[in-house]
């Protein structure tokens, strides 16, 4: 497989179309190699438009990858610059991990799931990627006491936990896909002072939610 062709193809019919624009990240793509990131029997779909499965060692974990266009048009929103720390929750493959650490200073990817830990980690350390680590554990306790200049959800969560946005730094961003079947947005929000937060939608999109992420009551009649 021609997998140069294949990855200027998907920047050039996927992603481009869909509003990634900034030539950084476009460059980026090309820098950070997406097949390397999938598992071994996904090589071939690695630049399909489309979620790809995520197994280890041949067993189905149960989680995919985002489709090439989301996860670009998230890193082209998050913007994150030479001097941040991010952190990203659902380390998955390593893959979003590769392409942030890319841009900040340092990225810490939680994961939830051992089995992806250990597949995510193994996966940027082979693609020598050393400003990025996997942490097993739930997204909401990593790094205690640590303030991210951003934060990138790659699933998501019916509503963004007020735990979360505290551990954004003043003038940090969080990037993620908030809401519940069917309708979802992916959504940009900043803190702009010590108390206040904006919001933005950004696109309309579906994903997987995050593994045991606090829910929205249900009313019982």
């Amino acid at each position: 497989m021609d997998f140069e062709r294949a990855r200027f193809n998907m920047v050039e019919q996927q992603i481009r179309p869909w509003e990634v624009l900034d030539q950084d990240v476009l460059d980026a793509l090309f820098v950070v190699r997406r097949e390397e990131f999938v598992p071994p029997a996904c090589r071939p779909f690695a630049f399909d438009d489309m979620e790809l499965p995520l197994t280890v060692d041949g067993h189905p974990t149960g989680e995919v990858m985002l489709e090439p266009k989301v996860e670009a048009r998230m890193l082209q929103s998050i913007a994150a610059r030479k001097h941040e720390v991010v952190l990203e929750i659902g380390a998955g493959s390593g893959y979003m991990a590769a392409l942030l650490a890319h841009f900040a200073r340092r990225v810490i990817s939680a994961e939830i799931r051992e089995e992806l830990a250990g597949f995510a980690a193994a996966n940027l350390r082979r693609a020598g990627v050393s400003n990025a680590s996997v942490e097993h554990r739930h997204g909401l306790r990593a790094a205690p006491g640590t303030r991210f200049d951003a934060i990138v959800l790659s699933g998501s969560v019916p509503f963004v936990p007020e735990a979360l946005l505290e551990r954004l730094a003043v003038g940090g961003r969080l990037v993620g896909i908030v809401g519940e079947l069917p309708v979802m947005t992916a959504q940009l929000i900043t803190r702009v002072a010590e108390r206040q937060f904006s919001a933005e939608i950004l696109f309309d999109t579906v994903a997987l939610p995050l593994v045991d992420f606090p829910q929205k009551e249900k009313f019982v009649f």
